[in-house]
């Protein structure tokens, strides 16, 4: 089986999973994202975010593919950019570091390394910017599809906490440590993608790794 990791761009928009397309939890502060629920135009608003981002910014998330197929996504961009960051307890994000919105791999494809491989990208590109962290709200009671990233996860691919909560906790990675990860996993990994079987129920676990990553059916 082959991986491939892509930018996120209007073209690769249209292959987010599921609800996931027109998701706008983080593009819009909470009123507006009422309003833009209510009146049916959230996929036109998120379009209209990644648009506005890669014009202004860069490079707003990652798509991975196994054989062609999408099996997960990241989306990250610095804090002014994501209106909904400044409702967690935990904010504001660091001004050094970008935020890692959400992300999510298939539960058809779990547990093959794909959560790691999007983050190790997400590294690699902010780096090349000259940014130093990646930084995240986490859920530490996550129990099912969200627009969070469970902390579970987030712990087990290197990203510390940096201002502790009860549910909420600010996570950071250092880019520095994130880039400097061996490939000597990919044998295994390689492995562990020749064993899957894309035709798997959607029903099956998303649990990832050690840690866990949402399911797209939110």
């Amino acid at each position: 089986m082959s991986r491939r990791l892509v930018n996120l761009t209007l073209d690769t928009l249209e292959d987010l999973p599921g609800q996931c397309r027109k998701c706008v939890f983080w593009e819009l502060d909470p009123v507006s994202r009422d309003r833009a629920v209510e009146g049916g135009d959230t996929g036109f608003e998120k379009e209209s975010w990644v648009s506005a981002t890669l014009l202004d910014w860069g490079s707003c998330g990652k798509l991975v593919y196994v054989d062609g197929v999408p099996a997960g996504f990241v989306m990250y961009a610095p804090p002014a950019y994501v209106p909904r960051s400044v409702a967690f307890p935990t904010s504001p994000v660091s001004p050094d570091a970008a935020l890692m919105m959400t992300a999510t791999v298939l539960p058809e494809f779990a547990s093959a390394g794909l959560g790691r491989m999007l983050i190790q990208g997400v590294a690699k590109d902010l780096t090349k910017r000259g940014i130093k962290a990646i930084e995240a709200f986490a859920d530490l009671r996550w129990d099912g599809p969200s627009c969070v990233v469970p902390a579970d996860f987030l712990l087990s691919v290197g990203f510390k906490t940096v201002r502790p909560h009860p549910r909420w906790p600010r996570l950071r990675l250092e880019l520095r440590t994130a880039v400097s990860w061996k490939s000597d996993v990919e044998y295994a990994l390689e492995k562990l993608l020749g064993s899957i079987n894309p035709q798997v129920a959607l029903g099956a676990t998303s649990r990832e790794a050690a840690g866990q990553m949402p399911r797209s059916d939110r």
